[in-house]
Protein backbone atom coordinates (compact mmCIF):
# COMPACT_ATOMS: atom_id res chain seq x y z
CA UNK A 1 0.00 0.00 0.00
CA UNK A 2 1.12 3.39 -0.80
CA UNK A 3 1.67 6.31 2.06
CA UNK A 4 -0.50 9.20 1.79
CA UNK A 5 2.71 11.51 1.86
CA UNK A 6 3.78 9.03 -1.20
CA UNK A 7 0.65 9.04 -2.81
CA UNK A 8 0.33 12.99 -2.72
CA UNK A 9 4.32 13.11 -3.95
CA UNK A 10 3.62 11.19 -6.88
CA UNK A 11 0.07 13.26 -7.69
CA UNK A 12 2.36 16.79 -7.28
CA UNK A 13 4.83 15.00 -9.76
CA UNK A 14 2.54 13.69 -12.55
CA UNK A 15 0.70 16.57 -12.14
CA UNK A 16 3.04 19.29 -12.50
CA UNK A 17 3.71 17.74 -15.97
CA UNK A 18 0.40 18.38 -17.03
CA UNK A 19 0.09 21.80 -15.41
CA UNK A 20 3.55 23.20 -17.20
CA UNK A 21 2.44 21.42 -20.76
CA UNK A 22 -0.49 23.50 -20.63
CA UNK A 23 1.35 26.56 -20.29
CA UNK A 24 4.05 26.14 -22.56
CA UNK A 25 1.56 25.53 -25.38
CA UNK A 26 0.53 29.42 -24.67
CA UNK A 27 3.85 30.73 -24.84
CA UNK A 28 3.96 32.00 -28.03
CA UNK A 29 0.30 33.76 -28.20
CA UNK A 30 0.23 37.56 -27.59
CA UNK A 31 -2.29 39.06 -24.85
CA UNK A 32 -5.01 39.84 -27.81
CA UNK A 33 -4.81 36.02 -28.21
CA UNK A 34 -5.52 34.74 -25.22
CA UNK A 35 -8.18 35.16 -22.17
CA UNK A 36 -6.91 34.30 -18.84
CA UNK A 37 -8.68 32.58 -15.86
CA UNK A 38 -7.28 31.91 -12.53
CA UNK A 39 -7.08 28.34 -11.08
CA UNK A 40 -7.28 28.59 -7.06
CA UNK A 41 -6.68 25.59 -5.32
CA UNK A 42 -4.37 24.12 -3.03
CA UNK A 43 -1.08 22.01 -3.94
CA UNK A 44 0.28 21.99 -0.74
CA UNK A 45 -0.72 21.68 3.36
CA UNK A 46 -4.28 19.42 4.11
CA UNK A 47 -6.36 19.92 1.54
CA UNK A 48 -3.80 18.88 -1.46
CA UNK A 49 -5.19 15.29 -0.99
CA UNK A 50 -8.37 16.63 -2.78
CA UNK A 51 -7.49 19.95 -4.20
CA UNK A 52 -4.74 18.93 -6.73
CA UNK A 53 -7.24 16.54 -8.75
CA UNK A 54 -10.02 19.23 -9.18
CA UNK A 55 -7.32 21.92 -10.60
CA UNK A 56 -6.50 18.74 -12.69
CA UNK A 57 -10.05 18.40 -13.89
CA UNK A 58 -10.06 22.36 -14.61
CA UNK A 59 -6.74 22.11 -16.57
CA UNK A 60 -8.11 18.62 -19.02
CA UNK A 61 -11.35 21.29 -19.58
CA UNK A 62 -9.00 24.11 -21.14
CA UNK A 63 -6.70 21.72 -22.46
CA UNK A 64 -9.92 20.24 -24.76
CA UNK A 65 -11.22 23.43 -25.21
CA UNK A 66 -7.68 24.89 -26.49
CA UNK A 67 -7.63 21.75 -28.96
CA UNK A 68 -10.75 22.79 -30.24
CA UNK A 69 -10.01 26.71 -30.73
CA UNK A 70 -10.94 28.17 -27.33
CA UNK A 71 -13.58 30.44 -26.72
CA UNK A 72 -14.38 33.21 -28.90
CA UNK A 73 -11.61 33.07 -30.91
CA UNK A 74 -8.71 32.89 -27.79
CA UNK A 75 -7.12 30.54 -26.16
CA UNK A 76 -7.81 30.06 -22.73
CA UNK A 77 -4.96 30.67 -20.55
CA UNK A 78 -4.81 28.90 -16.89
CA UNK A 79 -3.08 31.58 -14.17
CA UNK A 80 -2.42 28.55 -11.68
CA UNK A 81 -1.94 30.22 -8.01
CA UNK A 82 -1.16 27.84 -5.25
CA UNK A 83 -3.29 29.29 -1.66
CA UNK A 84 -1.08 26.20 0.19
CA UNK A 85 -4.47 25.41 2.78
CA UNK A 86 -4.65 28.82 3.98
CA UNK A 87 -7.41 30.90 4.22
CA UNK A 88 -5.55 34.31 4.51
CA UNK A 89 -3.81 33.25 1.73
CA UNK A 90 -6.78 32.42 -0.78
CA UNK A 91 -7.92 35.68 -0.22
CA UNK A 92 -4.55 37.03 -0.76
CA UNK A 93 -4.47 35.09 -4.40
CA UNK A 94 -7.76 35.77 -5.16
CA UNK A 95 -7.16 39.42 -5.36
CA UNK A 96 -3.67 38.95 -7.07
CA UNK A 97 -5.80 37.01 -9.64
CA UNK A 98 -8.67 39.29 -9.96
CA UNK A 99 -6.95 42.83 -9.62
CA UNK A 100 -3.35 41.83 -10.91
CA UNK A 101 -3.44 39.04 -13.43
CA UNK A 102 -7.04 40.25 -14.67
CA UNK A 103 -8.57 37.07 -15.03
CA UNK A 104 -12.11 36.83 -16.45
CA UNK A 105 -13.23 34.34 -14.18
CA UNK A 106 -11.66 31.71 -11.52
CA UNK A 107 -12.34 28.03 -10.71
CA UNK A 108 -11.32 26.42 -6.83
CA UNK A 109 -11.71 26.63 -3.72
CA UNK A 110 -12.68 23.60 -1.79
CA UNK A 111 -13.60 24.39 1.72
CA UNK A 112 -16.12 26.69 2.64
CA UNK A 113 -13.58 28.38 4.44
CA UNK A 114 -11.85 29.00 2.02
CA UNK A 115 -14.96 29.68 -0.42
CA UNK A 116 -16.05 32.66 2.62
CA UNK A 117 -12.51 34.04 2.40
CA UNK A 118 -12.26 34.95 -1.48
CA UNK A 119 -15.93 35.87 -1.11
CA UNK A 120 -15.34 39.56 -0.37
CA UNK A 121 -12.67 39.74 -3.06
CA UNK A 122 -15.26 38.75 -5.94
CA UNK A 123 -18.19 40.65 -4.79
CA UNK A 124 -16.65 44.12 -4.20
CA UNK A 125 -14.88 43.89 -7.36
CA UNK A 126 -17.84 42.50 -9.39
CA UNK A 127 -15.99 38.46 -10.25
CA UNK A 128 -16.74 35.60 -10.79
CA UNK A 129 -16.11 32.67 -9.07
CA UNK A 130 -17.05 28.94 -9.96
CA UNK A 131 -16.93 26.36 -7.26
CA UNK A 132 -16.86 22.51 -7.36
CA UNK A 133 -17.34 21.37 -3.90
CA UNK A 134 -20.45 20.37 -1.88
CA UNK A 135 -21.50 22.77 0.36
CA UNK A 136 -23.35 23.62 3.45
CA UNK A 137 -25.75 25.83 1.82
CA UNK A 138 -27.05 29.12 3.56
CA UNK A 139 -25.01 31.64 0.17
CA UNK A 140 -26.90 32.70 -2.83
CA UNK A 141 -23.74 35.06 -4.09
CA UNK A 142 -24.32 36.43 -7.71
CA UNK A 143 -20.50 36.30 -7.98
CA UNK A 144 -20.33 32.23 -7.19
CA UNK A 145 -21.69 29.48 -9.65
CA UNK A 146 -21.78 26.67 -7.85
CA UNK A 147 -21.33 23.65 -9.69
CA UNK A 148 -21.53 20.70 -6.65
CA UNK A 149 -24.33 20.13 -4.57
CA UNK A 150 -26.92 22.41 -2.09
CA UNK A 151 -27.80 20.22 1.08
CA UNK A 152 -31.05 19.12 -0.36
CA UNK A 153 -28.70 16.96 -3.09
CA UNK A 154 -26.30 15.41 -0.53
CA UNK A 155 -27.04 15.51 3.10
CA UNK A 156 -30.28 14.96 3.40
CA UNK A 157 -31.20 12.21 0.81
CA UNK A 158 -28.08 10.43 2.48
CA UNK A 159 -29.89 10.52 5.90
CA UNK A 160 -33.10 9.41 4.14
CA UNK A 161 -31.12 6.62 2.45
CA UNK A 162 -29.65 5.30 6.17
CA UNK A 163 -33.25 5.39 7.80
CA UNK A 164 -34.88 3.73 5.23
CA UNK A 165 -35.00 0.07 5.27
CA UNK A 166 -32.55 -0.34 2.84
CA UNK A 167 -30.14 1.53 4.24
CA UNK A 168 -30.22 -0.29 7.38
CA UNK A 169 -33.08 1.34 9.67
CA UNK A 170 -30.45 3.63 11.30
CA UNK A 171 -31.96 5.52 14.68
CA UNK A 172 -28.70 6.84 15.87
CA UNK A 173 -26.83 9.14 14.64
CA UNK A 174 -23.08 10.13 15.08
CA UNK A 175 -22.54 13.32 12.99
CA UNK A 176 -18.57 13.84 13.13
CA UNK A 177 -16.71 16.87 11.10
CA UNK A 178 -13.85 19.16 10.57
CA UNK A 179 -14.14 22.42 12.98
CA UNK A 180 -14.74 24.71 10.24
CA UNK A 181 -17.98 26.70 8.32
CA UNK A 182 -19.21 23.33 6.27
CA UNK A 183 -19.57 20.63 9.02
CA UNK A 184 -20.79 22.78 11.86
CA UNK A 185 -23.28 24.24 9.51
CA UNK A 186 -23.95 20.76 7.38
CA UNK A 187 -24.60 19.36 10.66
CA UNK A 188 -27.30 22.08 11.86
CA UNK A 189 -29.40 21.04 8.66
CA UNK A 190 -28.94 17.54 9.59
CA UNK A 191 -30.07 17.75 13.47
CA UNK A 192 -32.59 19.77 12.15
CA UNK A 193 -33.66 17.17 9.43
CA UNK A 194 -33.99 14.08 11.58
CA UNK A 195 -35.76 15.82 14.62
CA UNK A 196 -37.93 17.00 12.40
CA UNK A 197 -38.51 13.33 11.21
CA UNK A 198 -39.06 12.13 14.99
CA UNK A 199 -35.26 11.30 15.50
CA UNK A 200 -34.90 12.08 19.39
CA UNK A 201 -32.16 14.32 20.15
CA UNK A 202 -30.80 12.04 22.76
CA UNK A 203 -30.28 9.43 19.41
CA UNK A 204 -27.63 12.31 18.01
CA UNK A 205 -24.27 13.44 18.79
CA UNK A 206 -21.92 15.71 17.55
CA UNK A 207 -17.94 16.13 17.26
CA UNK A 208 -15.27 18.04 15.43
CA UNK A 209 -11.72 18.14 14.98
CA UNK A 210 -9.14 20.13 14.03
CA UNK A 211 -7.95 20.36 10.04
CA UNK A 212 -4.78 17.45 10.13
CA UNK A 213 -6.10 15.96 12.83
CA UNK A 214 -4.47 12.50 13.53
CA UNK A 215 -5.20 10.88 16.91
CA UNK A 216 -8.99 9.39 16.44
CA UNK A 217 -8.53 6.87 19.19
CA UNK A 218 -11.04 8.80 21.88
CA UNK A 219 -13.56 9.66 19.46
CA UNK A 220 -13.42 6.25 17.78
CA UNK A 221 -14.16 4.68 21.49
CA UNK A 222 -16.97 6.80 21.76
CA UNK A 223 -18.54 6.14 18.40
CA UNK A 224 -18.30 2.39 19.30
CA UNK A 225 -20.39 2.73 23.19
CA UNK A 226 -22.82 4.95 20.87
CA UNK A 227 -23.30 1.85 18.42
CA UNK A 228 -23.92 -0.71 20.62
CA UNK A 229 -26.90 -2.08 20.56
CA UNK A 230 -26.99 -1.72 16.66
CA UNK A 231 -29.01 1.13 14.94
CA UNK A 232 -26.15 3.69 14.62
CA UNK A 233 -24.37 5.40 11.72
CA UNK A 234 -21.50 7.99 11.19
CA UNK A 235 -22.40 11.06 9.11
CA UNK A 236 -18.99 12.24 8.18
CA UNK A 237 -18.08 15.83 7.13
CA UNK A 238 -14.37 15.16 7.83
CA UNK A 239 -12.21 17.13 5.39
CA UNK A 240 -8.49 16.45 4.09
CA UNK A 241 -5.79 14.00 4.92
CA UNK A 242 -7.54 13.68 8.57
CA UNK A 243 -9.71 11.31 7.16
CA UNK A 244 -6.74 8.58 6.45
CA UNK A 245 -6.30 8.26 10.50
CA UNK A 246 -10.00 8.51 10.91
CA UNK A 247 -10.84 5.19 8.95
CA UNK A 248 -7.80 3.46 10.38
CA UNK A 249 -8.69 3.72 14.16
CA UNK A 250 -12.54 3.12 13.09
CA UNK A 251 -10.98 -0.49 11.53
CA UNK A 252 -8.46 -0.76 14.27
CA UNK A 253 -11.14 -0.75 17.20
CA UNK A 254 -13.29 -3.57 15.18
CA UNK A 255 -15.79 -1.58 14.22
CA UNK A 256 -17.36 -2.31 10.78
CA UNK A 257 -19.96 -1.48 8.11
CA UNK A 258 -22.21 -4.04 9.13
CA UNK A 259 -23.02 -2.67 12.49
CA UNK A 260 -22.24 1.02 12.39
CA UNK A 261 -21.83 2.46 8.66
CA UNK A 262 -19.99 5.58 7.77
CA UNK A 263 -21.43 8.34 5.51
CA UNK A 264 -19.03 10.51 3.97
CA UNK A 265 -19.95 13.86 2.16
CA UNK A 266 -15.79 14.54 1.70
CA UNK A 267 -15.08 11.44 0.39
CA UNK A 268 -14.37 10.14 -3.14
CA UNK A 269 -12.40 7.89 -5.34
CA UNK A 270 -9.80 10.05 -5.53
CA UNK A 271 -9.19 10.44 -1.38
CA UNK A 272 -9.33 6.14 -1.08
CA UNK A 273 -6.26 6.37 -3.42
CA UNK A 274 -4.25 7.54 -0.13
CA UNK A 275 -6.21 4.90 2.52
CA UNK A 276 -5.98 1.44 2.87
CA UNK A 277 -9.36 0.43 1.16
CA UNK A 278 -10.32 -3.12 2.29
CA UNK A 279 -11.32 -2.48 6.01
CA UNK A 280 -13.79 0.29 4.56
CA UNK A 281 -15.48 -2.11 2.37
CA UNK A 282 -19.02 -1.73 2.68
CA UNK A 283 -18.89 2.08 3.92
CA UNK A 284 -20.90 4.79 2.34
CA UNK A 285 -20.33 7.83 0.48
CA UNK A 286 -22.98 9.83 -1.08
CA UNK A 287 -22.57 12.52 -4.09
CA UNK A 288 -23.72 13.40 -7.51
CA UNK A 289 -21.29 11.66 -9.72
CA UNK A 290 -19.24 8.41 -9.06
CA UNK A 291 -16.53 6.38 -11.81
CA UNK A 292 -18.08 3.71 -12.05
CA UNK A 293 -21.31 6.09 -13.56
CA UNK A 294 -21.33 3.68 -17.16
CA UNK A 295 -21.97 5.44 -19.95
CA UNK A 296 -19.62 6.32 -22.86
CA UNK A 297 -19.32 10.20 -22.34
CA UNK A 298 -17.95 9.26 -18.51
CA UNK A 299 -15.86 6.18 -20.54
CA UNK A 300 -14.38 8.83 -22.23
CA UNK A 301 -14.04 11.30 -19.73
CA UNK A 302 -12.07 8.87 -17.32
CA UNK A 303 -10.06 7.68 -20.94
CA UNK A 304 -9.14 11.27 -21.26
CA UNK A 305 -8.13 12.39 -17.88
CA UNK A 306 -5.89 8.88 -17.45
CA UNK A 307 -4.39 9.80 -20.60
CA UNK A 308 -3.30 13.35 -19.31
CA UNK A 309 -2.84 12.66 -15.66
CA UNK A 310 -1.69 8.73 -15.58
CA UNK A 311 -3.05 5.29 -15.69
CA UNK A 312 -3.18 5.21 -11.80
CA UNK A 313 -5.55 8.41 -11.27
CA UNK A 314 -9.48 8.14 -11.00
CA UNK A 315 -11.83 10.77 -11.05
CA UNK A 316 -14.73 11.91 -8.82
CA UNK A 317 -17.59 13.97 -8.34
CA UNK A 318 -15.57 17.42 -7.09
CA UNK A 319 -13.30 16.58 -10.41
CA UNK A 320 -16.31 16.40 -12.52
CA UNK A 321 -17.41 19.50 -11.09
CA UNK A 322 -14.13 21.11 -11.58
CA UNK A 323 -13.96 20.38 -15.38
CA UNK A 324 -17.77 21.03 -16.43
CA UNK A 325 -17.21 24.12 -15.08
CA UNK A 326 -15.08 25.41 -17.79
CA UNK A 327 -17.51 24.11 -20.29
CA UNK A 328 -20.49 25.73 -18.64
CA UNK A 329 -18.40 29.13 -18.45
CA UNK A 330 -17.27 28.73 -22.74
CA UNK A 331 -20.66 27.97 -23.55
CA UNK A 332 -22.30 31.19 -21.75
CA UNK A 333 -19.36 33.27 -23.31
CA UNK A 334 -20.08 32.08 -26.55
CA UNK A 335 -24.05 32.84 -26.07
CA UNK A 336 -22.97 36.50 -24.38
CA UNK A 337 -20.46 37.30 -27.36
CA UNK A 338 -18.36 38.60 -24.67
CA UNK A 339 -16.48 37.22 -21.40
CA UNK A 340 -17.84 40.41 -19.05
CA UNK A 341 -18.82 38.82 -15.91
CA UNK A 342 -22.75 40.54 -15.90
CA UNK A 343 -23.27 39.31 -19.77
CA UNK A 344 -22.10 35.72 -19.40
CA UNK A 345 -23.66 35.49 -16.00
CA UNK A 346 -27.52 36.49 -17.28
CA UNK A 347 -26.52 33.38 -19.87
CA UNK A 348 -25.63 30.70 -17.26
CA UNK A 349 -29.04 30.74 -15.97
CA UNK A 350 -31.07 27.84 -17.09
CA UNK A 351 -27.72 26.68 -19.11
CA UNK A 352 -28.21 23.04 -19.85
CA UNK A 353 -25.33 20.56 -20.64
CA UNK A 354 -23.96 17.12 -21.22
CA UNK A 355 -21.44 16.91 -18.87
CA UNK A 356 -19.38 13.26 -18.02
CA UNK A 357 -22.16 11.89 -15.73
CA UNK A 358 -24.86 12.77 -17.42
CA UNK A 359 -27.05 15.87 -18.37
CA UNK A 360 -27.35 18.64 -16.35
CA UNK A 361 -28.81 22.03 -15.96
CA UNK A 362 -28.27 25.37 -14.26
CA UNK A 363 -31.00 26.86 -12.11
CA UNK A 364 -33.08 29.56 -13.40
CA UNK A 365 -32.30 31.82 -10.65
CA UNK A 366 -30.58 30.73 -7.64
CA UNK A 367 -26.71 29.79 -9.40
CA UNK A 368 -26.74 26.44 -8.31
CA UNK A 369 -27.13 23.21 -10.46
CA UNK A 370 -29.46 20.71 -11.21
CA UNK A 371 -27.97 17.41 -10.51
CA UNK A 372 -29.01 13.54 -9.49
CA UNK A 373 -27.98 12.10 -6.28
CA UNK A 374 -25.98 8.80 -5.83
CA UNK A 375 -25.32 6.90 -2.53
CA UNK A 376 -22.39 4.28 -2.99
CA UNK A 377 -20.83 1.52 -1.35
CA UNK A 378 -17.13 1.36 -1.33
CA UNK A 379 -15.51 -1.45 -3.01
CA UNK A 380 -12.18 -3.05 -2.21
CA UNK A 381 -10.84 -1.80 -5.63
CA UNK A 382 -11.45 1.78 -4.35
CA UNK A 383 -14.65 2.57 -6.79
CA UNK A 384 -18.05 2.71 -5.32
CA UNK A 385 -21.18 0.64 -6.61
CA UNK A 386 -24.16 2.95 -6.85
CA UNK A 387 -26.50 1.57 -4.38
CA UNK A 388 -29.42 4.35 -4.73
CA UNK A 389 -30.32 6.98 -7.15
CA UNK A 390 -32.52 9.59 -7.07
CA UNK A 391 -35.32 9.59 -9.94
CA UNK A 392 -34.04 12.52 -12.30
CA UNK A 393 -32.16 15.37 -11.37
CA UNK A 394 -32.97 17.01 -8.19
CA UNK A 395 -33.55 20.84 -7.53
CA UNK A 396 -30.67 22.81 -6.08
CA UNK A 397 -31.88 24.41 -2.53
CA UNK A 398 -29.42 27.45 -1.62
CA UNK A 399 -31.39 27.68 1.19
CA UNK A 400 -32.74 24.74 3.66
CA UNK A 401 -36.12 24.24 4.18
CA UNK A 402 -35.11 22.67 7.81
CA UNK A 403 -33.18 25.91 8.42
CA UNK A 404 -35.97 28.53 7.41
CA UNK A 405 -39.28 26.51 8.08
CA UNK A 406 -40.88 29.87 7.66
CA UNK A 407 -38.71 32.00 5.47
CA UNK A 408 -38.02 34.43 4.39
CA UNK A 409 -34.32 33.67 2.62
CA UNK A 410 -31.98 35.90 2.61
CA UNK A 411 -31.76 38.24 -0.02
CA UNK A 412 -28.43 37.91 -2.15
CA UNK A 413 -25.30 39.30 -2.08
CA UNK A 414 -22.64 40.66 -4.68
CA UNK A 415 -23.23 41.85 -7.96
CA UNK A 416 -22.61 44.70 -10.47
CA UNK A 417 -20.65 47.17 -8.90
CA UNK A 418 -22.49 50.63 -8.56
CA UNK A 419 -20.41 53.08 -10.67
Amino acid sequence: MTSPSSALSMLLRTTATGVLATLASLTNLTAADTVKIGVLHSLSGTMAISEISCKDGTLLAVKEINAAGGVLGKMIEPVVVDPASNWDLFAEKAKQLVTQDKVAVTFGCWTSVSRKSVLPVYESNNALLFYPVQYEGEEQSLNVFYTAASPNQQLVPAAEYLMSPEGGGCKKFYLLGTDYVFPRTANKVLKAFLMAKGVPESNIMEDYTPFSHKDYQTIVGKIKAFAAGGGACVLSTINGDSNVPFYKEFANQGLTSAECPVMAFSVAEDELRAMDVPPLVGHLAAWNYFQSIDTPANKKFIAAFKAEYGKDRVVDDPIEAAYFGVYVWKMACEKAKSFEVDKVRAEIYGLEFDAPGGKKKMDLRNQHTYKPVYIGEILKDGQFKIVWQSKGLVKPDSYSEYLWPKGPFPKWTGGPVAK
